[in-house]
């Protein structure tokens, strides 16, 4: 699994036709923030985990584009060193997998299902690979599209490279597709928030998760097909429905001022920490 292709197989087969089905990560295939879950558990420091967070809201809002407060919560990792911080994903992994609801199991079902028909899988986030690696190693997914952290003799600059946010993550399914000779006609893609839009909308077919109000309303315009929401914090402050995904065709027949230091945080924080970090 990796940012590329797979390497076609030898002989004289013919190619079978690529397809991919592009998955949001964060409330779209897991019920939380895997940023800010995953910080939290590799700083092991609540007042200092606390202080980055109420940074990122306050960001938030200030109105600070996305694509900056995302880059922002990389400085976090400044000086660590790079496979410190991939085996402490692995731990993460492996205690949040235990959690009963941590995979969003309609949506990974989906999932399974796409594969099952012979689609390669890609994970689209703006997470980075220290915890985004063990669950895409996890549901069999072909490729990671994510946020890419510059890396300076092993460690952590605090700068990123890439910040997988909004139109980035059309530009870099986009970017896939072209290298694979996948036809974006035959592809499809799966997000919970408005910012999944370029994402959604650069495949032949989507999916929503959730009641994010404006894929909602696409989703009704263009026949799109819907999943129920996480039980994720966000997605409770979103009013998710219930919807049943059986009742639901595949999506390739669709048409084409800072909080108390020692109090936890109020839902409204938690969905600006959202999205700032999308």
């Amino acid at each position: 699994m990796s940012d590329d292709i797979r390497p076609a197989g030898g002989g004289r087969r013919p190619a079978r036709p690529v397809r991919i089905a592009f998955f949001d990560v964060d409330e779209t295939l897991i019920d939380s923030k895997s940023m800010f879950s995953f910080l939290e558990f590799h700083l092991a420091d609540p007042d200092r985990y606390r202080a980055a967070a109420d940074e990122l809201t306050r960001a938030a809002r200030a109105g600070v584009p996305r694509e900056e407060t995302n880059r922002a919560y990389y400085r976090n990792y400044a000086g660590m060193e790079e496979a410190a911080v991939a085996e402490s994903g692995r731990r993460w992994f492996a205690r949040e997998r235990q959690r009963d609801g941590f995979l969003h199991q309609e949506a990974v079902r989906e999932l399974h299902r796409l594969q099952a028909e012979g689609c390669e899988v890609a994970l689209v986030s703006g997470s980075f690979r220290a915890c985004l690696e063990p669950i895409a190693e996890h549901l069999g997914a072909d490729h990671l599209l994510c946020g890419e952290p510059e890396v300076v003799a092993d460690r952590y600059t605090g700068e990123v490279r890439t910040a997988m946010i909004g139109e980035a993550k059309a530009t870099a399914a986009r970017a896939l597709m072209n290298r694979s000779g996948a036809r974006p006609e035959e592809c499809v893609a799966y997000g919970d928030h408005a910012s999944d839009l370029p994402l959604l909308t650069c495949v032949g077919g989507a999916g929503v998760v959730g009641d994010d109000p404006v894929l909602a309303e696409h989703a009704e315009r263009f026949g799109w097909i819907r999943l129920p929401g996480t039980a994720g914090s966000a997605a409770v402050a979103q009013g998710t429905a219930a919807t049943d995904p059986a009742r639901h065709p595949s999506a390739f027949s669709a048409a084409t001022s800072p909080p108390p230091a020692l109090r936890a945080p109020s839902t409204s924080n938690t969905e600006e920490r959202a999205h700032a970090t999308r």
